[in-house]
């Protein structure tokens, strides 16, 4: 087991400054072009997959660092480039997890590769789980998979909302209610190959940050896919359903609070994407009040001005602390206690819109001008205290965590 350090070993260093070059010297000149246009960056993304960013081989090298730090790390450097690229780069991930988590080898070798195409012709994939009723409550899930078994095809209908890459991707995963009366527990996920009928792009959402990051409705019309895209198989499904049905009470709970962690496990991601992305306006602060010059003087003299900028930095390196915890708790086996995972994602994004709107006050009427680049920051942090989890989502885990009772 991994012992927890603050110290980043001389690879994980490499790494580090890699990604960084390539947030400082692609991602940064082309964030307000794209932010502008809000289309999804190709280019960008043609780019980081030919320097091997864009790729399953370097997000499982991150994944599987033992120290943890790998997935958080490689985070906090591109979402420091720019939030809405670094998402269209990073959100393929989000489906090719859920197949690496639910699917068999030999799914995974299917469409996994799918997801990514290569480097002449790169794709995106989607995760499709949120619905316009269901997404903090997704035990409300509408979106329905029914088995023909006389073809062995499942017919998929809904509609499903907040898709990052919905509708533009190659391969969507999508996740349905199989036995409804079961709740969350009555869920499956569902590989949908590449042209396949029935599945379109509903509406384009016209966001407030992150615009570089495609996100939309993906609609569900009698989609019918084979057998073989149910993840994990049938058998494997059936023999899941069979003891969701027969047991209650403490079983059952212990079913969903395994759900829970799995969830836990994944947030602190997207704290070290807040982290990045604060940490990016912080930095834009302090240089701007040294050079900025009122009554004679650097603004940064002003304690006004300085003891805000100590605040910006210290909720930062705290936030940071926050999800290196978790990151490492995650990967070396160590139980969410405290609801660990939430804390750092709840702290991280809080941090990220505070930090974000005191460095638009810092740089003054600059700051509110899409001259610089904080205005854009702060749109693009609003994100991280609604996705994966609201504020509000996450106080309620760790509540329920430390209190031990239900609270609704």
């Amino acid at each position: 087991m991994a012992e927890f350090t603050l110290d980043l070993n001389d690879d994980q260093k490499q790494v580090r400054d890699w990604l960084h070059g390539f947030a400082e010297d692609v991602m940064r000149p082309a964030a307000a072009e794209w932010d502008e246009r809000e289309e999804t960056p190709w280019p960008i993304i043609q780019e980081a997959a030919k320097l091997g960013i864009y790729s399953l081989d370097f997000y499982a090298q991150q994944f599987f660092d033992p120290t943890g730090l790998g997935i958080p790390m490689a985070m906090e450097e591109l979402f420091w480039g720019d939030a809405g690229i670094a998402l269209s780069i990073v959100g393929t991930g989000l489906a090719a997890v859920g197949v690496l988590a639910n699917g068999t080898e030999e799914q995974i070798g299917t469409w996994i590769p799918q997801m990514y195409g290569d480097t002449d012709d790169v794709k995106v994939a989607a995760f499709c789980s949120s619905e316009p009723d269901a997404g903090s409550d997704v035990a409300s899930m509408r979106t329905r998979a029914v088995y023909d078994e006389a073809k062995d095809e499942w017919i998929l209908n809904g509609t499903k909302t907040w898709a990052t890459n919905g509708g533009i991707a190659n391969v969507h995963v999508v996740v349905a209610a199989v036995d409804p009366g079961l709740g969350s527990k009555g869920h499956a996920s569902f590989v949908v190959p590449p042209g396949t009928p029935g599945l379109s792009q509903g509406q384009k959402f016209k966001k407030h940050g992150i615009r570089a990051s495609h996100t939309a409705e993906v609609v569900l019309e009698d989609v019918r896919v084979p057998g073989s895209c149910l993840l994990g198989g049938k058998e494997k499904l059936d023999e899941r359903l069979a003891r969701a049905r027969e047991k209650a009470g403490k079983d059952g709970e212990r079913v969903k609070n395994a759900a829970m962690a799995t969830f836990e496990a994944s947030r602190p991601a997207v704290g070290a994407m807040a982290v990045g992305t604060a940490r990016a306006a912080y930095e834009v602060a302090l240089d701007y009040a040294k050079t900025r010059r009122q009554f004679g003087r650097p603004i940064i003299d002003n304690q006004g001005i300085a003891f805000q900028l100590a605040d910006m930095r210290t909720r930062i390196d705290a936030a940071r602390l926050l999800v290196w915890r978790a990151s490492w708790m995650a990967t070396t086996g160590k139980p969410f206690t405290s609801a660990e995972g939430s804390m750092s994602k709840l702290y991280a994004s809080e941090v990220a819109r505070t930090v974000t709107a005191q460095a638009i006050q810092i740089l003054g009427g600059n700051g509110f001008t899409r001259e610089y680049p904080v205005e854009r920051m702060h749109r693009d942090a609003a994100i991280y205290t609604i996705f994966e989890g609201t504020s509000e989502i996450q106080r309620l885990v760790i509540a329920r965590t430390l209190s031990g009772m239900p609270i609704r």
